[in-house]
C-alpha cells in the first residue's frame, strides 16, 4: 500500500506465460483430460522461445497417466507452441488460506527439478 492508500497487487502477475511472444492460457484445456484431476501450469526459461510451459498434475484417481501421453494429447488438441515442455505428477498442489496455487513455490521447485 503505498501513502495514498493504494494497494498494489504484485505477486500473480507472473502467472502467466508468454512463449515467444504469445500468452500462453491452457490450465482449462489440460484439466479437460480424463486423467487431470488437476492442473498447475508454470513457466520455465527456455533459450529460444524464452520460456515454455511445465505442468503439474494431480492424477485422477482412476488413472496412471504417463507424461508422454499428456503431451501427446495435449499436441492433438492445442498450439504446438502451448504444449507443455515438462510433466510432473504431483499428489498436491502448494495452496494459500485461500485455496489458491502457490505457482511462485512451483517454479521454485521446477528450477531444481530441471536443473
Amino acid at each position: 500500500m503505498n501513502e495514498a492508500g493504494y494497494l498494489r497487487i504484485t505477486d500473480r502477475i507472473k502467472d502467466m506465460i508468454i512463449t515467444g511472444g504469445f500468452n500462453v492460457y491452457i490450465e482449462n484445456v489440460l484439466s479437460a483430460h480424463k486423467s487431470v484431476a488437476q492442473a498447475a501450469i508454470v513457466g520455465v526459461p527456455d533459450k529460444r522461445m524464452g520460456e515454455v510451459a511445465m505442468a503439474y498434475i494431480i492424477p485422477s484417481a482412476s488413472y496412471q497417466p504417463e507424461a508422454s501421453d499428456i503431451i501427446d494429447w495435449c499436441r492433438q488438441e492445442m498450439a504446438n507452441y502451448k504444449v507443455p515442455r515438462h510433466v510432473r505428477f504431483v499428489e498436491s498442489f502448494p495452496l494459500n488460506a485461500s485455496g489458491k496455487v502457490l505457482k511462485f513455490e512451483l517454479r521454485e521447485r521446477a528450477k531444481v527439478e530441471l536443473d
